[in-house]
């Protein structure tokens, strides 16, 4: 299966939103909290709504609470940015 767009319709017409813009907007967002890099695998899953990332987060972080903001970062720049409510899935691959 391909890659899916996130479209929207309104009155004034159709907005489309490409899965890359998506992924983009993922990876800037969970970038945007202290030490947390994104690894090469990510995704954002428009039907199922989950957005899947691989992270590296700085030795000395507290996973769980690094998590949590790393969700609440993506999960809110998606709302904010295209409308799309989703559950953000984290796997930490490795620490440094």
């Amino acid at each position: 299966m391909g890659a899916v767009s996130l479209v929207r319709t309104g009155p004034k017409g159709t907005v489309t939103i490409p899965d890359g813009v998506l992924v983009a907007i993922a990876v800037r967002a969970a970038e945007s909290v202290d030490g947390v890099k994104v690894r090469r695998k990510r995704s954002v899953d428009v039907e199922s709504r989950v957005v899947r990332l691989e992270l590296t987060a700085p030795r000395t972080a507290p996973l769980v609470p690094l998590g949590e903001s790393v969700q609440d970062a993506v999960a809110s720049a998606l709302q904010t940015m295209c409308g799309l409510d989703a559950t953000v899935d984290l796997t930490f691959e490795d620490v440094e």
